[in-house]
C-alpha cells in the first residue's frame, strides 16, 4: 500500500468533503509548527460524532428566522417558500430515510432519542408469557442497552435471571453467529425477546442481521426480534423490512451526520400497524403526535393511533433537528445513496486494513501474547463482517496512563490533528468514511501511526 496506490483509488472512488465543514488545526485548537493553521484535520470519527454538512447551516437559520418571523404561526403557515410547516416538520425526512433502511415509509419515524426510543419499544414489544419471559442480547453490549433490558423485566417483576447474556469466549475478539444460533436453541422455549446490535460498537462487527432473524423467526415465530442500528444505519446498508425484523431504533448523529444529540429514529414492520384503530391498537407508550392528525387538535380523550410506525410518536418534535437531520440525509440522496457508498467503504475500510495488517507491529488476531508491542485488530477481517470502522487494540497494557501505549499513540494522533476515539483501557477506534475520508488521508493517518510506534517502541523492550 503507497501513497501512489491511494491516489489512484481517489480517483475512481470521488469523495464529497466539500458538502462538510471539516475542523482544521486551529479550529481544533492544535498548535503544531509542522503545519499551516489552516491544513484540515484527518477526521476518523464519524462512528462517534459525524461532522457537519455545509448546508445544515442554512437550514436551522432558515426555522430561527421563521421562529422571528411569525412566532408559533409557523406551526401552519411557514414564512418561507418550500419549507415545511412546523406541525408537519419531521414528515419530510421519513422519505429520505425509508431507503437506508430497507423499509417501506409507513415503517418508519423521526422522534426520541436511541435509548428513549428503545425504552418505548420495549415497553410495547417485551410481552412475557409463562415460561417464555427472557430477552436474549450481547454480553457486551453498550451499557444504555443493558440498562434498559434489565429495568424492563424488572418492571414486569423479573430480576437478572431473566437476561441471557452471550458472551465472546476467550481469545475471541468478536461474537460468532453459529454461537449466537445455538444460545437460541438451548433457551429456545424461554426466550420472549431478541436485541442485539447491528453492528458492535467496540468491535466493529457487522452482525448477520438477516440470518439470525430468520433462524428465530422459522424456529420460533412468537419471539420478537429487534435490533439496535446506532452504529448501523447510514454505514452499512440494510433490508429490514425483507428480513422481517420487527423493530429497530436509532440515532443520527453518527453516520447519519445530524448534530450532536440529534433526534433518533425507529422503524416498526407494518405487520405490527395495519390493525392500528381505536379498538384493536396494542397499548405503548402513547403521546398525541402519535394519533390521528386530522383528530389531532380536537382534544378527544381517545386514542385513534396512526395506523404507521408514526404512530409510536409521543411529543412534536424538535424543528431544529428535524431540518438538520434532513439536511444530512440530503447528501446521501444527492450521492447516490448507501449502496454506492457501500462500495467505496468497503474499499476504504480493507485499504486501512492492508496498511494495518503490513506493519511490523501488526499482532495476529489468534495471538494470544498481550506482551508483545504493537497492535491487535479487534474487527471482523472479512469486509462482509464489519462496517467502516476498524477496532485497533494496542499493546502491551500499562495501569499508567502515562505509559500506556494507546494512550501515547492518541495523544500523537491528535496533536497531528487526525481525530479518531479511545476506548479505554487499550483501543482506539478509526473509521474512515466513504463521504468524507480519501484514501490519501488514510495512508497519511496510518504514517503517523507507525511514526509514534517507532518512536516509542524501544521503551517497551
Amino acid at each position: 500500500m503507497s501513497l501512489e496506490e491511494a491516489k489512484e483509488l481517489d480517483k475512481k472512488y470521488p469523495t464529497y468533503k466539500d458538502e462538510f465543514c471539516i475542523p482544521t488545526f486551529e479550529s481544533l485548537g492544535i498548535n503544531n509548527d509542522k503545519f499551516a493553521k489552516d491544513t484540515e484535520s484527518i477526521y476518523l470519527c464519524g462512528n462517534s460524532l459525524g461532522l457537519m454538512p455545509k448546508q445544515t447551516s442554512t437550514a436551522i437559520n432558515n426555522e430561527l428566522k421563521a421562529w422571528s418571523m411569525r412566532g408559533v404561526e409557523s406551526h401552519f403557515n411557514h414564512p418561507l417558500e418550500e419549507s415545511t410547516n412546523w406541525v408537519d416538520i419531521d414528515l419530510p425526512c421519513v422519505p429520505l430515510l425509508a431507503p437506508l433502511v430497507g423499509a417501506k415509509e409507513n415503517e418508519v419515524a423521526v422522534m426520541g432519542s436511541l435509548t428513549s426510543n428503545l425504552n418505548a419499544l420495549l415497553t410495547h414489544f417485551y410481552k412475557p408469557n409463562g415460561k417464555r419471559s427472557k430477552i436474549l442480547f450481547e454480553k457486551q453490549a453498550f451499557p444504555s442497552d443493558y440498562y434498559a433490558f434489565l429495568n424492563i423485566v424488572k418492571l414486569h417483576g423479573y430480576d437478572e435471571s431473566h437476561l441471557i447474556q452471550v458472551d465472546r469466549p476467550n481469545g475471541e475478539t468478536y461474537l460468532k453467529t453459529e454461537l449466537i444460533l445455538s444460545t437460541v436453541d438451548e433457551n429456545l422455549d424461554e426466550i420472549a425477546l431478541v436485541c442485539f446490535p447491528g453492528i458492535q460498537y467496540y468491535t466493529g462487527q457487522f452482525f448477520d442481521i438477516k440470518r439470525i432473524t430468520n433462524y428465530i423467526k422459522e424456529k420460533a415465530s412468537e419471539i420478537v426480534v429487534g435490533w439496535d442500528l446506532a452504529h448501523a444505519v447510514g454505514n452499512v446498508p440494510l433490508h429490514l423490512h425483507d428480513w422481517d425484523v420487527d423493530f429497530a431504533p436509532w440515532c443520527s448523529y453518527k453516520y447519519l451526520n445530524a448534530g450532536p444529540g440529534a433526534i433518533a429514529g425507529i422503524f416498526v414492520h407494518e405487520k405490527h400497524t395495519k390493525d392500528n384503530t381505536t379498538e384493536k391498537y396494542k397499548p405503548r407508550l402513547a403521546g398525541w403526535w402519535g394519533n390521528n392528525s386530522a383528530d389531532r387538535f380536537k382534544m378527544l380523550e381517545k386514542f385513534d393511533p396512526i395506523a404507521s410506525a408514526l404512530s409510536y410518536r409521543q411529543s412534536n418534535p424538535s424543528v431544529i433537528d428535524c431540518v438538520a437531520l434532513k439536511s444530512s440525509l440530503q447528501v446521501f440522496e444527492k450521492v447516490g445513496g448507501i449502496e454506492k457508498l457501500r462500495e467505496k467503504s468497503v474499499k476504504l475500510t480493507q485499504f486501512l486494513q492492508d496498511l494495518l495488517t503490513s506493519s511490523k507491529y501488526y499482532v495476529p488476531q489468534d495471538s494470544t501474547d498481550s506482551t508483545k508491542f504493537g497492535f491487535k485488530i479487534l474487527t471482523p477481517l472479512s469486509p462482509e463482517d464489519r462496517g467502516a470502522q476498524l477496532s485497533v487494540l494496542f499493546q502491551p497494557h500499562r495501569d499508567n496512563k502515562q505509559d500506556n501505549v494507546m494512550e501515547k499513540v492518541s495523544e500523537y494522533l491528535h496533536n497531528h490533528a487526525i481525530i479518531c476515539d479511545e476506548r479505554r483501557p487499550d483501543v482506539i477506534r478509526l473509521a474512515p468514511l466513504p463521504l468524507y475520508n480519501t484514501f490519501e488521508e488514510t495512508y497519511i493517518a496510518m504514517q503517523r501511526l507507525f511514526e509514534v510506534l517507532d518512536s516509542i517502541s524501544s521503551d517497551y523492550k
